[in-house]
């Protein structure tokens, strides 16, 4: 069967880079090899994931969509698929993501895969897995995925543990394999939280020894059960200690000529953080550097990055499951997307967005853009207060000391929702 086609540029990075994500490997890249400075990237339509399904196999501990190995009334039906696939290529949407839940569960994903390549998008799948058999490895070629993203949250009994299924690591790891081996683009995706984060140096050997194309670091986020765990959540000193090591490992590789992916994702203070880093370690490139990342331009929720849930609501991101700016049912994506009517997308497109405290005052805030707004609502219900999950002393933020003080990452409890 043919395999995708693998494109990017000299980085390896693909030609639909997604807004969402700090991509550790073309920044330190320029790092090393200096050159001109791009101006900024206007994507043409916002990078789309897409639930197409809720039913997953397996009750992950930080699942944000709250899925269960059972039906969910009410999904959208394959041509209904279509006519929304139809209408956001129509509105510009160049990259299509599609995930679950477990989305190799939904009879139809193949047929949905075809017809996305078959409209020009840049195709990825987000994938526990398990279900990854050498039939389904050669059927995900054969549609052309450029893109199959599976989540590990650390080694062995780690993961085994966080999906809550035995054997778990090695059913997820042989399917990646699988993947690999019929000439897909393969990543994996890695939460971290203070329960975990003690694997991540041994996951990233693990990344390196497997030859797998994309490590994608996610920081927890405050949605669904993730909610729930948040008193887990990596602590500042934590967090920093993951970016050295991301950061030394990215450079190794890109040093010793075979770069891989890095990217993060969900703390968009990981950007300022790099700046921190490059003062010490390449302070003649760091106006450059600094002039990039305001290009890249931080947080995308609600502007270059939406979701859609398996019921067809729209949401600013996939972490905003509690909020819905309407049904693709009622009314086209093309039409929902810039309506500013509701408080949140208002914000989201501001330009600076309209954050208050340690956020507002921050001098980096077109470098993150606020960061993750909704882990502030979880914490206090405004949608526009300091992102507790910032890591950033007072000192790298150009902030007086104590005057902003960092919130205290404590146990989640909803906050009211906040309505048009």
């Amino acid at each position: 069967m043919p395999c995708p086609r693998r494109e990017g540029d000299d980085a390896g990075i693909p030609r639909y880079p997604s807004a969402a994500m700090l991509r550790l490997t073309t920044y330190l890249h320029t790092l090393l090899h200096p050159g001109p400075i791009s101006p900024p990237r206007r994507p043409p339509g916002p990078v789309v994931i897409w639930n197409l399904v809720r039913r997953c196999n397996l009750t992950c501990q930080h699942c944000y969509s709250i899925s269960a190995d059972k039906d969910f009334p009410g999904e959208l039906s394959t041509d209904e698929v279509f006519a929304v696939m139809d209408d956001l290529r129509g509105f510009g949407v160049p990259v299509l993501i599609l995930s679950g839940g477990e989305p190799l569960l939904r009879p139809d994903i193949f047929a949905i895969g075809a017809r996305a390549k078959a409209l020009g998008f840049y195709l990825g799948l987000s994938s526990n897995g398990t279900l990854i058999d050498p039939a389904m490895a050669a059927y995900m070629a054969e549609v052309g995925f450029d893109y199959v993203g599976v989540s590990l949250d650390g080694i062995g009994a780690t993961h085994d543990r966080f999906r809550r299924l035995a054997g778990g690591f090695d059913q997820a790891v042989a399917g990646i394999r699988l993947a690999r081996d019929a000439g897909l683009k393969v990543g994996v995706r890695y939460t971290m939280t203070e329960d975990n984060a003690d694997d991540l140096p041994a996951l990233l050997q693990w990344v390196a020894n497997e030859g797998i194309d994309k490590f994608y670091f996610s920081h927890l986020n405050y949605a669904g059960r993730g909610n729930k765990h948040r008193d887990s959540d990596a602590r500042h000193a934590r967090t920093r200690w993951a970016m050295d090591q991301l950061i030394e490992t990215c450079l190794g590789h890109l040093q010793a000529g075979q770069p891989k992916e890095f990217v993060t994702g969900n703390n968009d203070a990981d950007a300022v953080y790099l700046l921190q880093w490059a003062a010490r370690h390449f302070p003649g490139q760091l106006d450059a550097l600094h002039t990039r990342l305001r290009h890249w331009g931080g947080n995308a929720s609600g502007v270059n990055v939406a979701n859609i849930d398996n019921l067809g609501n729209v949401h600013p991101d996939t972490m905003w499951w509690d909020i819905s700016l309407g049904n693709v049912r009622e009314r086209p994506f093309s039409a929902i997307w810039p309506d500013v009517s509701h408080p949140l997308m208002a914000g989201l497109k501001q330009h600076p967005r309209p954050v208050s405290g340690r956020c507002g005052a921050c001098a980096y805030l077109p470098v993150c853009n606020g960061n993750t707004r909704v882990r502030a609502w979880a914490l206090t219900g405004d949608f526009w207060a300091a992102d507790p999950a910032c890591y950033l002393r007072d000192d790298e933020l150009g902030l007086r000391e104590g005057a902003y003080p960092l919130a205290e990452l404590t146990r989640w409890q909803r906050q009211p929702q906040v309505s048009a």
